[in-house]
């Protein structure tokens, strides 16, 4: 059996419980069914998922990548894990297109995973450059999201050229989070080089910790489970309310 961190899974885990918080608050505010919070530019609804779900959730991704390749050094394993999260990006693209054809998903945090994989691979070989790039990148993509640069070339929405006028449920482009997955591919090398931690910590193993860590090691199963529990819920409280989003 693969040797897992428990601090890398515990902190997917607390990424997950803010993700599905932060999910639960937003969905029925979306919809239209309760004020649940109130979202405006750069406030604290538009911080809060970017800083406590998004990013930590892609930053642990990249850091788990080189740790991945010690055990399986395949190009081919990467580009299959990348092609199913992106299928899975699509059908979500589908989805949420049935319920709002305006808003749909074009390219949320699943397709951003499934470039990533398939890209990330090639950066493997980098440490210090990954450094500087993700950087890089970070902070192009936030000096494009706070100046709110509009771009009439909707091809390249999936980099970070956002058209202008259109309003998505997700958006996670590239820029500038492919920037967050290399600092995470960075830290990976540093912290874990060969796969084995470089830092002295308690060796957790203990019924407790397997409980709270669970949940890390299993974040896409719970990412797209979240969305039939918590669209399940609103629809036995509010079904009224609901039944004009159906897409029959």
């Amino acid at each position: 059996m693969q040797r897992r961190f428990w601090e890398i899974d515990l902190a997917r885990t607390i990424a997950i419980v803010l993700m599905i918080t932060f999910h639960a608050l937003y969905v029925p505010y979306y919809l239209g069914i309760a004020r649940t919070m109130t979202v405006t530019h750069l406030g604290f609804w538009w911080w809060f998922p970017r800083l406590t779900a998004a990013g930590p959730f892609i930053f642990l991704a990249g850091l788990s990548l080189p740790i991945s390749q010690t055990r399986s050094k395949t190009i081919s394993s990467f580009v299959l894990r990348g092609i199913k999260i992106l299928a899975l990006g699509m059908l979500i693209s589908l989805l949420t297109w049935l319920v709002s054809r305006d808003g749909y998903v074009r390219f949320g945090i699943l397709h951003f995973f499934g470039i990533a994989f398939m890209i990330g691979h090639f950066f493997l070989r980098f440490r210090f450059i990954n450094l500087v790039l993700g950087l890089a990148l970070v902070g192009t993509g936030v000096y494009l999201e706070v100046t709110r640069i509009a771009f009439d070339f909707p091809w390249l929405l999936w980099l970070g050229l956002r058209p202008r006028g259109v309003a998505m449920m997700d958006y996670v482009p590239l820029l500038p989070w492919f920037g967050f997955f290399l600092l995470g591919m960075f830290c990976g090398k540093m912290l874990y080089p060969q796969g084995k931690r470089r830092f002295n910590i308690l060796e957790l193993d203990d019924p407790v910790t397997r409980a709270l860590t669970l949940p890390g090691r299993h974040p896409l199963v719970l990412y797209v489970a979240q969305w039939p529990a918590i669209l399940g819920i609103l629809f036995l409280l509010y079904p009224d309310k609901l039944i004009p989003y159906l897409p029959f």
